[in-house]
């Protein structure tokens, strides 16, 4: 996958429905989000991030990608994004996807970090 196609799936990801989200992510997923629980796999993880509103809009920055091995990708960003009713939301994130065949991918990782804020000295 060239690394347009990886913005471009990353951003999907974000804004995409329900049932594209969920034929992107993996079975056996693994993901970190800043809500409580924090930590999540599978099929609870895919169900939380289907049941919250979709972003309209996301923007990445400082993004890298790393391709350790043939059919594995990971991600790295800071997501920029935006919902109809003005909540902005700004957070430092990773994706790993693994390939399962020729043109077919899967997240199997995804962590969310809020931006810090830090108060004026």
């Amino acid at each position: 996958m060239d690394d347009t196609r990886v913005w471009d799936f990353e951003n999907s990801l974000w804004t995409g429905d329900a049932e594209h989200y969920r034929t992107l992510i993996d079975d056996d997923i693994l993901m970190v989000l800043p809500e409580d629980p924090p930590i999540l796999g599978g099929t609870e993880a895919i169900e939380a991030v289907i049941d919250t509103p979709r972003w309209t809009e996301v923007t990445f920055t400082a993004g890298r990608i790393a391709r350790p091995q043939e059919g594995l990708i990971v991600v790295a960003y800071t997501a920029h994004a935006q919902r109809d009713e003005g909540h902005d939301y700004v957070a430092h994130c990773t994706s790993t996807y693994r390939r399962l065949g020729p043109d077919e991918w899967r997240v199997v990782q995804h962590q969310q970090t809020p931006e810090l804020k830090v108060a004026a000295a």
